[in-house]
Protein backbone atom coordinates (compact mmCIF):
# COMPACT_ATOMS: atom_id res chain seq x y z
CA UNK A 1 0.00 0.00 0.00
CA UNK A 2 1.81 3.16 -0.84
CA UNK A 3 1.63 6.39 1.39
CA UNK A 4 -1.40 8.44 2.44
CA UNK A 5 -1.95 11.53 -0.49
CA UNK A 6 -1.22 14.29 2.40
CA UNK A 7 -1.29 17.28 0.04
CA UNK A 8 -4.85 16.51 -1.47
CA UNK A 9 -5.73 15.50 2.19
CA UNK A 10 -5.22 18.76 3.32
CA UNK A 11 -6.45 20.78 0.58
CA UNK A 12 -9.80 18.71 1.30
CA UNK A 13 -10.01 19.62 4.93
CA UNK A 14 -9.88 23.02 4.28
CA UNK A 15 -12.47 22.78 2.19
CA UNK A 16 -14.79 21.24 4.27
CA UNK A 17 -13.69 23.13 6.89
CA UNK A 18 -14.53 26.33 4.89
CA UNK A 19 -17.90 24.89 4.12
CA UNK A 20 -18.82 24.17 7.47
CA UNK A 21 -17.85 27.70 9.13
CA UNK A 22 -19.48 29.29 6.63
CA UNK A 23 -15.87 31.37 5.30
CA UNK A 24 -12.27 31.98 6.87
CA UNK A 25 -12.23 31.67 9.62
CA UNK A 26 -15.53 31.63 9.93
CA UNK A 27 -17.40 30.62 13.24
CA UNK A 28 -18.98 27.25 15.36
CA UNK A 29 -21.66 29.75 16.70
CA UNK A 30 -22.82 26.68 18.73
CA UNK A 31 -19.49 25.83 20.13
CA UNK A 32 -18.30 29.52 20.36
CA UNK A 33 -21.35 30.12 22.44
CA UNK A 34 -21.38 27.48 25.05
CA UNK A 35 -17.33 26.40 25.51
CA UNK A 36 -15.34 28.45 27.42
CA UNK A 37 -12.26 29.54 24.85
CA UNK A 38 -9.70 27.54 27.47
CA UNK A 39 -11.74 24.44 28.46
CA UNK A 40 -9.68 21.16 27.57
CA UNK A 41 -11.77 17.81 27.10
CA UNK A 42 -10.75 14.20 26.08
CA UNK A 43 -12.43 12.16 23.62
CA UNK A 44 -12.49 8.79 21.93
CA UNK A 45 -13.22 8.22 18.14
CA UNK A 46 -15.04 5.17 18.06
CA UNK A 47 -15.88 2.69 15.77
CA UNK A 48 -19.84 2.12 16.19
CA UNK A 49 -19.78 -0.89 13.45
CA UNK A 50 -16.95 -3.24 12.21
CA UNK A 51 -15.14 -2.66 9.23
CA UNK A 52 -11.13 -1.95 7.70
CA UNK A 53 -10.15 1.68 9.17
CA UNK A 54 -8.69 4.35 6.25
CA UNK A 55 -7.87 7.62 7.04
CA UNK A 56 -6.25 7.69 10.01
CA UNK A 57 -3.68 10.03 9.16
CA UNK A 58 -6.68 12.79 8.92
CA UNK A 59 -7.43 13.21 12.91
CA UNK A 60 -4.39 14.37 13.11
CA UNK A 61 -4.65 16.89 10.07
CA UNK A 62 -8.31 17.96 10.70
CA UNK A 63 -7.66 19.05 14.09
CA UNK A 64 -3.93 20.73 13.14
CA UNK A 65 -6.21 22.62 10.90
CA UNK A 66 -9.22 23.92 13.13
CA UNK A 67 -6.40 24.90 16.05
CA UNK A 68 -4.47 27.11 13.13
CA UNK A 69 -7.37 28.12 11.31
CA UNK A 70 -9.40 29.66 14.87
CA UNK A 71 -6.40 30.30 16.68
CA UNK A 72 -7.09 27.54 19.24
CA UNK A 73 -4.70 25.52 21.66
CA UNK A 74 -3.58 22.21 19.80
CA UNK A 75 -5.18 18.92 20.09
CA UNK A 76 -2.80 16.06 20.86
CA UNK A 77 -4.17 12.75 18.93
CA UNK A 78 -3.22 9.16 19.96
CA UNK A 79 -4.10 6.98 17.39
CA UNK A 80 -4.66 3.39 18.52
CA UNK A 81 -5.63 1.94 15.05
CA UNK A 82 -3.23 2.34 11.41
CA UNK A 83 -4.83 2.30 8.17
CA UNK A 84 -5.25 -1.36 6.96
CA UNK A 85 -6.55 -2.27 10.71
CA UNK A 86 -9.89 -4.55 11.34
CA UNK A 87 -12.39 -2.93 13.53
CA UNK A 88 -14.46 -4.15 15.90
CA UNK A 89 -17.63 -2.48 17.15
CA UNK A 90 -17.02 -0.32 20.20
CA UNK A 91 -12.97 0.08 19.51
CA UNK A 92 -11.67 3.17 19.64
CA UNK A 93 -9.78 4.05 17.05
CA UNK A 94 -8.08 7.97 18.36
CA UNK A 95 -7.62 9.38 21.41
CA UNK A 96 -7.90 13.02 21.34
CA UNK A 97 -6.82 15.47 24.49
CA UNK A 98 -6.48 19.63 23.89
CA UNK A 99 -9.09 22.61 23.44
CA UNK A 100 -12.68 21.27 23.65
CA UNK A 101 -13.94 23.64 21.42
CA UNK A 102 -11.34 22.46 18.60
CA UNK A 103 -12.61 18.88 19.12
CA UNK A 104 -16.24 19.57 18.76
CA UNK A 105 -15.37 22.23 15.32
CA UNK A 106 -13.40 19.25 13.46
CA UNK A 107 -15.87 16.86 14.79
CA UNK A 108 -17.81 16.57 11.73
CA UNK A 109 -15.25 17.25 9.12
CA UNK A 110 -13.39 14.17 10.48
CA UNK A 111 -15.90 11.96 10.91
CA UNK A 112 -17.51 12.37 7.53
CA UNK A 113 -14.49 11.27 5.75
CA UNK A 114 -13.19 8.64 8.14
CA UNK A 115 -16.62 7.10 7.56
CA UNK A 116 -16.36 7.60 4.06
CA UNK A 117 -12.82 6.37 3.76
CA UNK A 118 -13.61 3.15 5.74
CA UNK A 119 -16.61 1.99 3.97
CA UNK A 120 -14.28 2.03 0.75
CA UNK A 121 -11.73 0.00 2.68
CA UNK A 122 -14.56 -2.41 3.92
CA UNK A 123 -16.23 -2.97 0.80
CA UNK A 124 -12.72 -3.05 -0.80
CA UNK A 125 -11.62 -6.11 1.63
CA UNK A 126 -14.49 -7.88 0.90
CA UNK A 127 -13.98 -8.48 -2.49
CA UNK A 128 -10.05 -8.91 -1.97
CA UNK A 129 -11.25 -11.85 0.29
CA UNK A 130 -13.15 -13.48 -2.42
CA UNK A 131 -10.36 -13.30 -4.73
CA UNK A 132 -8.21 -14.68 -2.25
CA UNK A 133 -6.05 -17.55 -4.11
CA UNK A 134 -7.05 -16.85 -7.72
CA UNK A 135 -4.04 -14.94 -8.70
CA UNK A 136 -6.43 -11.75 -9.24
CA UNK A 137 -6.85 -8.71 -7.55
CA UNK A 138 -10.11 -5.92 -7.92
CA UNK A 139 -9.10 -2.87 -9.31
CA UNK A 140 -11.06 0.55 -8.94
CA UNK A 141 -11.97 3.04 -11.25
CA UNK A 142 -12.56 6.97 -12.14
CA UNK A 143 -16.21 6.55 -10.45
CA UNK A 144 -15.14 8.35 -7.88
CA UNK A 145 -16.46 11.09 -5.42
CA UNK A 146 -15.52 14.63 -7.10
CA UNK A 147 -12.48 16.09 -5.32
CA UNK A 148 -12.36 12.81 -2.94
CA UNK A 149 -10.13 10.57 -5.89
CA UNK A 150 -6.69 10.16 -4.22
CA UNK A 151 -8.40 9.60 -0.78
CA UNK A 152 -10.98 7.57 -2.50
CA UNK A 153 -8.37 5.46 -4.25
CA UNK A 154 -6.03 5.24 -0.91
CA UNK A 155 -8.53 3.78 0.90
CA UNK A 156 -9.32 1.16 -2.06
CA UNK A 157 -5.55 0.41 -1.21
CA UNK A 158 -6.08 0.00 2.45
CA UNK A 159 -9.04 -2.54 1.93
CA UNK A 160 -6.10 -4.63 -0.47
CA UNK A 161 -6.98 -3.80 -3.78
CA UNK A 162 -5.39 -1.82 -6.51
CA UNK A 163 -5.38 1.52 -8.51
CA UNK A 164 -5.85 1.42 -12.32
CA UNK A 165 -5.29 4.88 -13.06
CA UNK A 166 -5.57 8.26 -11.20
CA UNK A 167 -7.46 10.22 -14.29
CA UNK A 168 -7.62 11.08 -18.08
CA UNK A 169 -3.97 12.35 -17.82
CA UNK A 170 -1.85 9.17 -16.72
CA UNK A 171 -3.42 6.08 -18.91
CA UNK A 172 -4.37 6.47 -22.19
CA UNK A 173 -7.67 4.26 -22.20
CA UNK A 174 -9.85 3.38 -25.63
CA UNK A 175 -13.54 2.59 -25.26
CA UNK A 176 -16.80 2.14 -27.72
CA UNK A 177 -16.34 6.06 -28.36
CA UNK A 178 -13.45 6.46 -29.14
CA UNK A 179 -13.51 3.33 -31.56
CA UNK A 180 -16.36 4.85 -33.01
CA UNK A 181 -14.60 8.03 -33.46
CA UNK A 182 -11.24 7.11 -34.66
CA UNK A 183 -12.72 4.68 -37.24
CA UNK A 184 -11.18 1.57 -35.49
CA UNK A 185 -9.50 0.26 -32.29
CA UNK A 186 -6.08 0.09 -34.84
CA UNK A 187 -6.52 3.34 -35.90
CA UNK A 188 -7.28 4.59 -32.08
CA UNK A 189 -4.39 3.06 -30.79
CA UNK A 190 -1.72 4.06 -33.26
CA UNK A 191 -2.66 7.69 -32.50
CA UNK A 192 -2.65 7.30 -29.11
CA UNK A 193 1.28 6.08 -29.59
CA UNK A 194 2.10 8.78 -32.16
CA UNK A 195 0.41 11.64 -30.14
CA UNK A 196 2.04 10.61 -26.54
CA UNK A 197 4.31 7.25 -27.20
CA UNK A 198 5.06 6.68 -23.69
CA UNK A 199 1.83 6.56 -22.42
CA UNK A 200 0.15 3.44 -21.45
CA UNK A 201 -2.58 1.87 -23.51
CA UNK A 202 -5.49 0.09 -21.74
CA UNK A 203 -8.20 -1.17 -24.81
CA UNK A 204 -11.83 -2.28 -23.81
CA UNK A 205 -13.14 -5.13 -26.06
CA UNK A 206 -15.92 -7.00 -26.13
CA UNK A 207 -15.57 -9.91 -28.30
CA UNK A 208 -12.67 -11.92 -28.62
CA UNK A 209 -12.04 -10.68 -32.27
CA UNK A 210 -11.80 -6.88 -30.66
CA UNK A 211 -9.31 -8.66 -28.23
CA UNK A 212 -7.04 -10.12 -30.75
CA UNK A 213 -6.96 -6.82 -32.72
CA UNK A 214 -5.88 -4.76 -29.82
CA UNK A 215 -3.01 -7.24 -29.25
CA UNK A 216 -2.02 -7.21 -33.01
CA UNK A 217 -2.09 -3.39 -33.04
CA UNK A 218 -0.11 -3.18 -29.77
CA UNK A 219 -2.14 -3.23 -26.92
CA UNK A 220 -0.55 -4.99 -23.65
CA UNK A 221 -3.35 -4.11 -21.27
CA UNK A 222 -7.29 -5.21 -22.05
CA UNK A 223 -10.55 -4.68 -20.54
CA UNK A 224 -12.96 -7.24 -21.29
CA UNK A 225 -16.02 -6.16 -21.18
CA UNK A 226 -19.59 -7.24 -20.47
CA UNK A 227 -18.20 -11.22 -21.30
CA UNK A 228 -19.97 -14.21 -19.86
CA UNK A 229 -17.58 -16.03 -18.11
CA UNK A 230 -17.16 -18.90 -21.04
CA UNK A 231 -16.37 -15.94 -23.15
CA UNK A 232 -14.20 -14.36 -21.26
CA UNK A 233 -11.76 -17.71 -20.85
CA UNK A 234 -12.15 -18.85 -24.18
CA UNK A 235 -10.23 -14.57 -24.89
CA UNK A 236 -8.05 -14.88 -21.96
CA UNK A 237 -6.82 -18.35 -23.56
CA UNK A 238 -6.43 -17.57 -27.01
CA UNK A 239 -4.60 -13.66 -26.02
CA UNK A 240 -2.21 -15.70 -24.01
CA UNK A 241 -1.42 -17.78 -26.58
CA UNK A 242 -0.18 -15.55 -28.56
CA UNK A 243 2.82 -15.22 -26.56
CA UNK A 244 2.34 -11.43 -25.96
CA UNK A 245 2.40 -9.99 -22.50
CA UNK A 246 -0.80 -8.99 -21.68
CA UNK A 247 -2.54 -7.74 -18.98
CA UNK A 248 -6.14 -8.58 -18.68
CA UNK A 249 -9.14 -7.34 -16.90
CA UNK A 250 -12.27 -8.45 -16.51
CA UNK A 251 -15.11 -5.42 -16.39
CA UNK A 252 -18.92 -4.60 -16.33
CA UNK A 253 -21.30 -5.49 -14.24
CA UNK A 254 -19.34 -7.46 -11.92
CA UNK A 255 -20.81 -8.58 -8.56
CA UNK A 256 -19.01 -10.63 -4.75
CA UNK A 257 -21.26 -13.49 -5.87
CA UNK A 258 -19.94 -14.52 -8.88
CA UNK A 259 -16.49 -12.83 -8.45
CA UNK A 260 -14.63 -16.07 -7.99
CA UNK A 261 -15.87 -17.42 -11.46
CA UNK A 262 -15.04 -14.47 -13.10
CA UNK A 263 -11.60 -14.50 -11.21
CA UNK A 264 -10.90 -17.59 -12.16
CA UNK A 265 -10.80 -17.55 -15.78
CA UNK A 266 -7.84 -16.47 -15.15
CA UNK A 267 -7.88 -12.84 -16.01
CA UNK A 268 -5.26 -10.46 -13.58
CA UNK A 269 -7.91 -7.84 -12.54
CA UNK A 270 -11.58 -7.63 -11.58
CA UNK A 271 -12.67 -3.90 -12.01
CA UNK A 272 -15.20 -2.72 -9.56
CA UNK A 273 -16.48 0.97 -9.75
CA UNK A 274 -18.60 -0.12 -6.70
CA UNK A 275 -15.81 0.10 -4.74
CA UNK A 276 -16.01 3.78 -4.37
CA UNK A 277 -19.41 4.65 -6.28
CA UNK A 278 -21.47 2.32 -4.00
CA UNK A 279 -19.75 1.41 -0.52
CA UNK A 280 -21.78 2.41 2.63
CA UNK A 281 -20.01 3.89 5.08
CA UNK A 282 -18.18 2.72 8.56
CA UNK A 283 -20.61 4.17 11.35
CA UNK A 284 -17.77 6.40 13.40
CA UNK A 285 -18.07 8.12 16.05
CA UNK A 286 -16.69 11.28 18.83
CA UNK A 287 -17.44 10.81 22.11
CA UNK A 288 -16.25 13.19 25.21
CA UNK A 289 -15.21 11.30 28.19
CA UNK A 290 -14.32 12.17 31.46
CA UNK A 291 -10.40 12.72 32.23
Amino acid sequence: MTGFPEKAAQSIVDGALEEDLGGFPGVDVTSTATIPAGQRSTAHVVARADGVLAGAPLVSLVFRAVSERLGLPEVDVELVHEDGDMLRRGEVIAVLRGSTRAILVGERTLLNLLSRLSGVATHTRLWALELEGTGATVLDTRKTTPLLRALEKYAVRCGGGTNKRMGLYDVAMIKDNHKLAAGSLTAAIAAVHTAYPTVPIQVEATTLEEALESVQAGARFLLLDNMTPELLQATVETVRATGEDVEIEATGGLTLDVARTYALTGVDYLSVGGLTHSSPIVDIALDLVEG
